[in-house]
């Protein structure tokens, strides 16, 4: 027999003394790879894809950026921390130099900020970085090897990767797990480190303290102290939750031989406060969200996992749905390059466009019928029409984001703070409907009416001083920067004007003359005997009552209510509009099919589960498994799917020798019937019908009773 037939499938592995590949040639093909791209040129090649890299690559540069800001202070002292008693730790045979940072309960954003801290120790050439995470440090004996295994290994400054002879040599050195002991590590660190110039601390970073075995890391963290006189060990612990799992988990005999400092990192909310303000809500991007889908993926960051890693990755998907519509969503971009792309459209491009809701609306307000038959059927007219269309929608959301920067200032700070008091959330309560049609917004603008004069003089002014900065950093620089300032300006104009009415305003009642007053209550009375109806009696008395008020109200208040009706009118009403009030064809650049974001985000795996077992065919999409209805059953169908579709049919208790037969009669249907006694059951059969059951009993839908052994119970409904 041929040495390398076998019954089983198997790897055959000949030792003729070959050695490893070169690894140059991997890393060329690795890098050529890297940059193909999954999708093929007829996608790659189209104007929307274009559009999508330059937006997501925009948008992804200025995350990186935002994010080293706000954690590069703490990483600085992390890595001061590290440098500074890495080098005093050595001849300290006593303390152990620890690190607990903060991080938070956001847990897959953790190792990503371990990742930067070791980019930033291997840049600087200041340690050698091992990262141990709990799943692989089960046993002391398993953690001690991953240590010295990873701090060996780690050869990135050692080592040349040019230098083929170096990386053959490194090769044939590599020590196998079960030579790294602390013997080992000390004889190589004292080879490679000897020198009092070479020396680099060894950092241990645990991102998952809480996850460790409490045993496993107090042993651990004793032997890193007894060692710590010859090894320049540095600790560094990623803790989830507070500072007392850390005095929980070690004990006295233990804290006492570490040397610790505590670090905190930015809160996962405000982290994700500033990428909001300056980065999603930017005015600089078109892309925006619609008030839905901006609330849906907060919802999950506040309510599911705290990752700000995952946010991001939602709003890649929504911008990917977005533009992956059709060419027509290229125009979402920049007012010049939207004009260029103008050009590359195609009929049934210029049909997508005719076919966005807002569409119709533009087309009815149109009084020229051969204008109306041009812009459904001329597609070249309908070109001449697009910039002037693109140019208001961009100028719009301009304006949206200059007053909600106002609106925010104004109401973000008041009692209980109706509205809100952050700008995601004011952003999604005026995208979704009406914000003046809202029992809250009232309520803010009777709190408003109720401030001192002082008070209110100081709010607005600091609310005018806010947009102009915003104006002048934000909106300046871009392209319709200018129209969009000149709109602003002269509504600030306005609104210092009657600023300075309500400073000049007195708090004096007016007293009004009595003989004009006696005059008036005559007049009033005559007024009165003359109404014919009750309804005109109420609407005079309404009217009275409100020119008494107007009378007995103070210069002060006059000018208030003027001011605030003047804010309510030219900035809330005219500027914070929702969506279903926006000029046409803002669905360019809107993305509101909350629907999908939902169904692929958020999965419902009981759902997905049925219909593949359910329905194979759907997934697999071969023509073996199709079915005409969904309730028939095909011999050529996955036996997994023959019995879970058996197993609907049945009952809480499912008789397994009954199941057995009507799986036989299911993949026997399509053969010819034999006369084979119904005792007698192929065994290939039979095999085939337990490996089905335990697969179904592995994904939970059945259970072996234990009160009939020839039964199973049914476990879902």
């Amino acid at each position: 027999m041929d040495p390398t037939i076998s019954v089983s499938k198997g790897c055959f592995v000949y030792k003729n003394g070959a050695t490893r590949a070169n690894k140059k040639t991997p890393s060329k093909r690795k890098r050529t790879e890297e940059t193909s791209s999954l999708l093929g040129k007829e996608i790659t090649t189209q104007p929307f894809y274009a559009a999508y890299t330059e937006c997501w690559n925009q948008l992804h540069s200025h995350i990186v950026q935002l994010q080293m800001a706000s954690n590069a202070r703490t990483l600085e002292q992390l890595v001061e921390f590290v440098t500074g008693e890495g080098a005093s730790s050595m001849g300290n045979t006593e303390m152990l130099p620890t690190a607990a940072l903060l991080t938070g309960i956001n847990q897959p954003d953790h190792l990503k900020q371990f990742e930067t801290l070791t980019q930033r120790l291997h840049a600087q050439q200041a340690a050698r970085v091992c990262v141990l995470q709990s799943r692989d440090c089960a046993t002391l004996k398993a953690a001690v090897e991953s240590m010295v295994y990873s701090l060996m290994d780690d050869q990135l400054e050692l080592v040349d990767p040019e230098d083929a002879e170096d990386e053959r040599e490194r090769d044939r050195k590599r020590l196998r797990r079960t030579q790294c002991t602390m013997k080992q590590l000390i004889a190589w660190y004292d080879n490679n480190f000897g020198d009092v110039d070479k020396r680099r601390a060894l950092v241990i970073i645990l991102p998952d303290f809480e996850c460790f075995n409490a045993s496993v890391l107090q042993d651990f963290i004793l032997i890193l102290s007894a060692q710590s006189g010859r090894l320049p060990f540095v600790l560094v612990l990623g803790v989830a939750t507070a500072m007392t799992a850390v005095h929980g988990t070690l004990p006295y005999h233990v804290s006492s031989k570490i040397k610790l400092r505590v670090f905190q990192t930015q809160p996962a909310p405000t982290g994700l406060n500033e990428l909001l303000d300056q980065v999603l809500l930017s005015p600089k991007y078109a892309f925006h969200l619609s008030g839905k889908a901006f609330k849906f993926l907060t919802h999950i960051f506040l309510y599911y996992d705290f990752s700000i890693h995952g946010f991001i990755q939602g709003f890649k998907y929504c911008l990917m749905e977005h533009y992956f519509a059709g060419n027509a969503f290229a125009l979402c971009t920049s007012y010049s390059q939207a004009l260029g792309r103008i050009k590359q459209l195609t009929h049934d491009d210029m049909e997508t466009i005719r076919r966005l809701p807002s569409f119709r609306p533009y087309v009815e307000q149109i009084n020229d019928c051969k204008r109306i038959i041009a812009v459904l059927t001329d597609d070249d007219y309908l070109k001449k029409k697009l910039p002037q269309l693109l140019r208001d929608c961009l100028l719009h959301f301009m304006l949206f984001r200059c007053c909600l920067e106002f609106f925010t200032e104004l109401v973000g700070d008041l009692p209980r703070c109706p509205l809100g008091k952050l700008r995601r959330e004011l952003y999604v309560n005026c995208l979704n409907k009406p914000i003046q049609q809202q029992p809250e917004y009232k309520e803010c603008w009777q709190m408003l009416s109720f401030m001192s004069k002082e008070e209110f003089v100081a709010k607005l002014a600091k609310c005018i001083d806010r947009t102009e900065q915003f104006l002048g950093e934000q909106i300046a620089p871009l392209e319709l920067g200018e129209a969009c300032a000149d709109v602003m300006r002269a509504e600030l104009q306005s609104l210092k004007k009657l600023l300075n009415d309500v400073e000049l305003a007195t708090m004096e009642l007016p007293t009004p003359a009595t003989e004009s007053t006696a005059s008036t209550d005559a007049r009033t009375l005559t007024d009165l005997k003359q109404v014919a109806s009750r309804h005109e009696l109420k609407a005079q008395l309404l009217q009275r009552s409100k020119q008494d008020k107007q009378q007995s109200t103070s210069e002060f208040a006059r000018a208030l209510n003027n001011i605030l009706s003047h804010i309510e009118t030219h900035l809330v009403l005219a500027h914070l509009r929702p969506l279903q009030h926006a000029p046409p064809l803002h669905e360019l650049y809107v993305f509101s099919d909350i629907s999908t974001v939902r169904r692929n985000i958020i999965g419902a795996p009981r759902a997905a589960l049925h219909t593949a077992l359910n329905n194979p065919h759907f997934y697999m999409q071969c023509k073996c498994c199709e079915l005409q209805e969904q309730t028939q059953l095909v011999s050529t169908m996955p036996d997994l799917s023959v019995l879970y579709k058996l197993h609907l049919e049945c009952g809480r208790m499912i008789n397994l020798f009954d199941w057995l037969q009507a799986f036989r009669s299911v993949l026997r249907a399509g053969d010819e019937q034999d006369e084979v006694p119904q005792e007698q059951i192929d065994p290939q059969i039979q095999a085939r019908f337990t490996r089905a059951v335990a697969e179904l009993q592995f994904l939970g839908y059945i259970k072996m009773s234990k009160r009939k052994t020839d039964h199973a119970t049914r476990l879902t409904w």
